[in-house]
């Protein structure tokens, strides 16, 4: 019996692999497959965020990060809306709490109207207090098109889409390699060998190493970065109405630790962001010799870790000691005490980083014969990801053989 080829194989059953697989499931003509290494959807980045729907505040006017998460955040609130996925439009609030964060809250609140975000308005500190009444700030900026929902869901939500337009996907499928064939490509899982004429690579942490097993060279490493979350005890969530988040430092890549009400109830307050030694490495000791060697034998990564060697000091003392990690909320919630919050879980953010040292800021996508990589989708992809996926779409069906 002849062994089935498909049109395009997507390797990641995360959240941007599934939503480039829905969009080129429609209208049917195509044959998908989408290999998953683990015996689940969504099981790292997509599954380990706190669920915040991005508005688009903080990305620069016209790159992909902008274009996609104000397009894909509409797209995501309708879908969830169509699909009867839970979703709240709650809004967040950005504060300032000392005097020299009032210049970048400016230019975040510029960036903001020159990305379309509608209702954006500052915050005097008694306003402040209206919308999150256990606050500290000088000044706020009310950004109302942040909201909150669950990515796992919306994934599988993704993934039935594309199942019942005839779509497969296959778990425990970890690509191992790719080869030619006349017409097409094999790729080597876990599962057997699936033949397809084409494939995108969406596999987040793994991106840089599929690329590499598929024969192209990504020109970059992705350095996995742990985010650690606490969660506000029950009897202490009241101190948190919605979404409240500092001013972040424009020279490093996160937003800085920050109180998030979830879509299934509760508040995370986080997450700090430490070099992890294990790209799918979720607890403090977690480590593999593989990833570690690879980081730090990158050059890439010992330029960037001098550049940025007091701020990963001052993260890894924030993992450590919990004190710490309470100092730094009690900027936002002067109120917060070490008793107030509990360990809770953690996420592993795939950053892609460039040979000198230039972390990769903006989604990064590049072709190759029969081949398209997402080499870089950090957040907020999730949020963009059906934007994302249509994107992609739209570049597999110029560029491959269809």
């Amino acid at each position: 019996m002849e062994r089935k080829r498909y049109d395009i194989a997507i390797i990641g059953g995360g959240i941007v692999g599934c939503a480039a697989g829905m969009a080129l499931s429609r209208p049917g003509d195509l044959s998908i497959l989408v290999l998953e290494a683990e015996d689940r959807l969504a099981a790292h980045q997509t599954g380990n965020n706190s669920g915040v729907i991005h508005s688009g505040l903080y990305y620069k006017p016209d790159s992909l990060k902008a274009r996609n998460c104000v397009a894909g955040r509409e797209a995501m609130y309708a879908f969830c809306e169509e699909h009867g996925i839970p979703n709240e439009r709650c809004g967040k609030v950005v504060v300032a709490t000392r005097e020299e964060e009032i210049p970048r809250l400016d230019e975040l609140e510029e960036r903001g109207r020159a990305n379309g975000l509608q209702g954006l308005r500052r915050l005097g500190p008694e306003e402040i207090r209206e919308y999150e009444p256990h606050a500290n700030g000088i000044d706020g900026l009310l950004v109302p098109d942040t909201g909150i929902v669950d990515y796992v869901r919306v994934t599988q939500a993704f993934a039935e889409n594309l199942k019942a337009r005839g779509g497969d996907i296959r778990l425990n499928a970890r690509v191992s390699a790719c080869r030619e064939e006349e017409g097409g490509l094999v790729l080597e899982t876990g599962a057997g060998d699936f033949a397809c004429r084409n494939l995108i690579n969406c596999a987040g942490l793994q991106s840089d190493r599929v690329a590499r097993l598929c024969g192209v060279d990504p020109e970059l490493k992705i350095i996995p970065f742990r985010g650690e979350y606490y969660t506000l005890k029950p009897e202490k969530e009241h101190l948190v109405r919605n979404l409240l988040y500092p001013v972040p430092d424009p020279a490093f890549p996160f937003l800085g630790v920050h109180f998030t009400r979830m879509i299934a109830g509760g508040v995370e307050a986080g997450p700090n962001a430490v070099l992890a030694f294990k790209r799918e490495g979720y607890k403090k000791f977690s480590f593999a010799l593989r990833d570690s060697w690879e980081t730090f034998t990158y050059q890439g990564f010992l330029i960037m870790i001098i550049q940025f060697m007091k701020m990963g000091l001052g993260e890894m003392y924030r993992s450590y000691f919990k004190s710490a990690f309470v100092r730094a909320l009690q900027r936002l919630i002067p109120e917060i005490e070490g008793g107030d919050i509990k360990a809770g879980g953690a996420g592993v953010r795939a950053q892609a980083l460039e040979p000198d040292g230039t972390l990769v800021d903006d989604f990064r996508i590049v072709q190759a014969e029969r081949m398209i990589h997402v080499l870089n989708a950090p957040s907020p992809a999730a949020t963009a990801a059906i934007s994302i996926g249509e994107h992609i779409a739209a570049v597999a069906r110029r560029g491959f053989d269809l």
